[in-house]
């Protein structure tokens, strides 16, 4: 592979417009751009994530990398098909394996019974912004997927089912530092 990155800046950008990776050139705040910065930062979110475990007490760090990382390269994929259009580099594969690691997690969860706040332990916390932060992206590549009809279907499904994989890991990484749900109150009001 050849050098990718030669010179950093190029001053092509300075007009507000951006090169696609098919060489096309778009304003910077097209749906296609605002996607592709949305799934950057989530990924960036991840990569947060990942450090958070790494530096914790929490048990099954080795597995916990293998997903994040697998899901880092899924995201930068994804990456890859928003800025080239029409091009395909999510496989279903990654659809499948979380959710099994969504059963999988579930299983030692109790069963939800009220809405639970973003809140926990800080890897809990970064689990949750990243979540919120994948369905937002989702939002976006929708958003491309309506004007331009060329996001595969498997992208699309790979940011829903990452979402639900997140919300799952917070609440089995809030467990895993002995930590309890920190649950919504209705009626919150009347406690003051």
């Amino acid at each position: 592979m050849g050098h990718r990155l030669s010179k950093i800046y190029t001053r092509t950008g300075d007009t507000g417009t951006t090169g696609l990776g098919d060489g096309s050139r778009v304003a910077k705040d097209d749906l296609r751009i605002i996607a592709l910065g949305d799934v950057d930062e989530l990924n960036a979110c991840i990569g947060i994530l990942r450090a958070q475990i790494s530096q914790s007490n929490i048990a099954e760090q080795t597995a916990w990398d293998k997903s994040l990382s697998l899901i880092q390269h899924w995201l930068f994929d994804l990456g890859g098909e928003v800025c080239i259009p029409n091009y395909h580099l999510v496989q279903p594969i990654s659809i499948e394996y979380l959710e099994q690691d969504i059963d999988r997690m579930n299983e030692s969860l109790p069963m939800l019974k009220d809405f639970i706040l973003p809140s926990g332990t800080l890897a809990c916390s970064f689990a949750h912004q990243a979540r919120a932060v994948c369905r937002r992206a989702e939002r976006s590549l929708m958003a491309v997927q309506h004007r331009d009809q060329n996001i595969q279907s498997s992208s699309l499904q790979l940011l829903n089912r990452l979402s639900d994989w997140l919300f799952v890991a917070s609440r089995t990484l809030q467990r895993a530092e002995g930590g309890s749900e920190v649950l919504w109150q209705k009626n919150i009001n009347d406690t003051i």
